[in-house]
């Protein structure tokens, strides 16, 4: 191809979410902010990513990983991008694998991951997602009443057993998958609900997605979670986590990115951290977005065909739009004794009015920290546990357990200096005894 895929790699990891049939889908989720994209281009329009753009930006997007990086994960949502068929996704693994070879990077791990509402899976979408490796995201809000309130397809009929046929499809072809489900006004009065319905269908990793749609310039819609909600659902599903004992066999996105901050990891998750910019999206045309909640004219960073991803990632717009996280703080955010753990959430949600009266503060800051103050002391104790190279299940019991013995470091370590083992208490009194 001709485009410059020589050019050099990013300054740092960057992902990007591909959309390869825009925002069209065979539902028509009462929630979905993507499905109104449709505007962003005239009448007319194929709404299927080419041949030439999906080399095009395999190419880039493998040639513009930096040094040293281990794995390249290829993200596809849309929309419903099962709509463009299982061909289009054979030859694209096929284009990831030979350009990872002639790009001179074929120790890079190549990784596949798909969002669907599963309603179109069928045993030839099975035999190949399981050939290949896919990590399917199925969307599914819980149980047959709380999933069909806002999960309708074309019609308007609900989705339910749909997505469950889809499941079994995965279950009979033992494709790794996990839950995405929206947090939304009417599953979030039932946590337990939704949490036992999830573990008992077979998820064993969940991923919680609070949904806040602005409506005109100060309110939210009703079908939005409010704070309160959100904070009772989060503490919901936590209890019950635990309740069921299901620490180290349950997997929530939230509750992993927590314990590994208690343990002294950044935030995992874009949302948590403290800036962004570095997730972005990919149109069907070719069209490079801030953010897929940034695709918006004026967030177009520009077309793969033009600039290759790395430069347009790397660009001055982009590295300003994700400090603009961190710099658009309010006073309130930087002085919290949560802000490690949220760093002001995603700025899409940034609407409210803080206590002191500054705009721009996190919608759902309340409901957070009512969940963070309620879940911390355990996390911690979690982490406690994995310090002292113990399972975090061992929270319960982590105040009797005396730490196994740590290797002295190099040169000796004196017996007032902290213990090596990471308790925090001193040689003498911990290791040393």
């Amino acid at each position: 191809m001709s485009d410059a895929t020589a050019t050099p790699c990013a300054s740092n990891g960057f992902h990007v979410l591909v959309k390869p049939i825009g925002p069209i889908c065979n539902l028509r989720c009462a929630y979905c902010f993507y499905l109104e994209k449709e505007q962003l281009y005239g009448p007319g329009e194929s709404w299927r990513m080419t041949d030439e753009t999906l080399e095009r930006f395999t190419r880039q997007y493998i040639a513009g990983q930096p040094p040293g990086a281990s794995e390249v994960n290829f993200a596809w949502q849309g929309g419903e991008p099962t709509l463009m068929g299982v061909d289009f996704f054979r030859r694209a693994v096929a284009l990831q694998k030979r350009a990872a070879e002639e790009l001179g990077r074929p120790g890079l791990r190549i990784s596949n991951a798909l969002q669907t509402n599963a309603t179109l899976l069928d045993d030839q979408w099975g035999r190949f997602l399981h050939e290949e490796n896919f990590l399917v995201g199925v969307s599914i809000d819980g149980p047959q009443p709380l999933h069909d309130r806002y999960r309708l397809d074309v019609q308007g009929r609900g989705t339910f057993d749909a997505v469950m046929a889809g499941l079994e499809v995965l279950k009979r072809h033992q494709v790794e998958y996990n839950a995405l489900t929206v947090v939304q006004a009417d599953n979030a009065a039932h946590p337990v609900e939704v949490y036992d319905f999830l573990v008992d269908a077979g998820f064993q990793f969940h991923q919680y997605i609070p949904i806040v749609e602005r409506d005109g310039e100060t309110g939210v819609s009703g079908r939005s979670v409010s704070p309160a909600e959100l904070g009772r659902f989060f503490r919901g599903i936590f209890d019950r986590w635990l309740q069921r004992e299901h620490v180290g066999e349950v997997y929530v996105q939230l509750f992993d990115m927590m314990l590994g901050v208690a343990v002294g990891y950044p935030p995992s998750l874009c949302v948590h951290g403290p800036t962004c910019g570095r997730a972005v999206a990919l149109e069907h045309n070719g069209d490079l977005y801030s953010c897929d909640h940034w695709v918006f004219p004026e967030n177009r960073l520009g077309s793969i065909a033009d600039t290759t991803l790395a430069a347009m990632v790397d660009g001055g717009f982009q590295t300003a739009f994700g400090r603009d996280k961190f710099d658009r703080l309010t006073a309130e955010c930087r002085a919290c004794p949560y802000l490690r753990y949220c760093h002001g959430l995603c700025p899409k949600d940034r609407i409210a009015t803080s206590p002191a009266g500054e705009s721009g503060h996190p919608y759902l800051c309340a409901g957070y920290r009512a969940f963070y103050s309620h879940s911390l002391p355990v996390f911690e104790k979690m982490a406690r546990c994995l310090r002292l190279r113990r399972p975090a299940r061992d929270y319960k019991v982590i105040d009797q357990l005396r730490p196994p013995a740590a290797p002295v470091p190099r040169g000796g370590v004196g017996r007032n200096d902290p213990c090596p083992c990471g308790s925090g208490r001193k040689y003498k009194k911990c290791c040393g005894q």
